[in-house]
């Protein structure tokens, strides 16, 4: 009898990356997702609290039969909101952001060129013999694209890719590593993480208005009812400090879709500001590469 042959591993049991699988690879995580938990609980945690505080206000109407009923939209608007954010944020980081299959070896005999000039390094002392340019041109749709050979995955790049040094993995129109949702944002989640942003934005800007809207509503003075009021105060407090954030991000992203930029590498350092960009690198210079099919 024939010795029985191993079962042939898939894709992501043999994976060179940093990723985190999941489902049988059908979800693909960053090396950092543990940080998915934090977000969660910074968009989750005030949208509760600001769904309590309705739900309470309803209760007290209809037990003083006063008509609630103009509460129950904002109830369920808050609540899509809040799902609609944390839908596009688990999309956003258990999507494949478009990583480049990496080789397994250097490029054919074909593709490289054996003179000994300084522009020729060695590819990792894998094959001695073997010189590659460390640039090339390439004609894209008429247009001549200079791009670049990655050591590590063993291939050039695509036009508008980069290597992502924390998830170890070349990325189609790589924008940046987004250490809030332990991704990295590319070709194919970049739509959901924009949807995020801007969700996240209104959701800040709808608490920030009606808890406003409570404090004003009270048949008192402002610092009365603000003094009657804590959750509203720290709601309003908290989206105020929050919208800079995500709503920087926003208006950000839409400049870079309007104009055909991405991040990488386009750095100031005011983005320091944003915690989004913590992973980003210092004084790059911009680049103007479309960003969307």
């Amino acid at each position: 009898m024939d010795p029985e042959k191993p079962e042939p591993k898939r894709l992501y049991q043999v994976w060179r990356g940093r990723n985190i699988f999941c489902l049988g690879g059908r979800l693909i995580f960053g090396p950092d997702a543990a940080s998915l938990y934090l977000s969660t609980i910074l968009i989750a945690g005030p949208a509760i609290a600001f769904c309590l505080k309705i739900a309470l206000i309803i209760k007290h109407g209809l037990r003083e039969s006063e008509s609630a009923a103009s509460w129950y939209p904002v109830l369920v608007v808050a609540m899509v909101l809040t799902i609609l954010d944390i839908l596009f944020l688990f999309l956003t980081s258990s999507r494949d952001p478009g990583i480049v299959p990496r080789n397994t070896k250097p490029p054919e005999w074909d593709e490289t060129i054996e003179l000994d000039t300084p522009s020729m390094e060695w590819v990792n002392d894998r094959t001695p013999h073997l010189k590659l340019p460390r640039t090339k041109d390439v004609d894209v749709n008429g247009h001549i694209v200079k791009v670049k050979y990655c050591d590590t995955c063993m291939l050039y790049r695509p036009p508008r890719s980069s290597h992502c040094s924390i998830c170890n993995n070349c990325v189609q129109k790589f924008d940046h590593h987004c250490p809030w949702v332990g991704q990295c944002i590319g070709i194919r989640n970049y739509r959901f993480f924009y949807m995020f942003i801007s969700t996240s934005t209104l959701l800040c800007v709808y608490i920030f208005v009606i808890s406003w809207y409570n404090i004003f509503h009270r048949k008192s003075t402002v610092l009365k009812a603000m003094a009657s009021d804590y959750l509203s105060v720290i709601l309003i407090v908290y989206c105020f400090i929050t919208f800079w954030f995500v709503g920087g991000l926003s208006v950000f992203h839409f400049y870079l879709i309007s104009t055909n930029q991405v991040i990488f590498p386009h750095h100031y350092p005011w983005i320091y500001f944003f915690p989004l960009f913590i992973s980003m690198s210092k004084n790059q210079l911009i680049t103007r590469y479309p960003i969307l099919c």
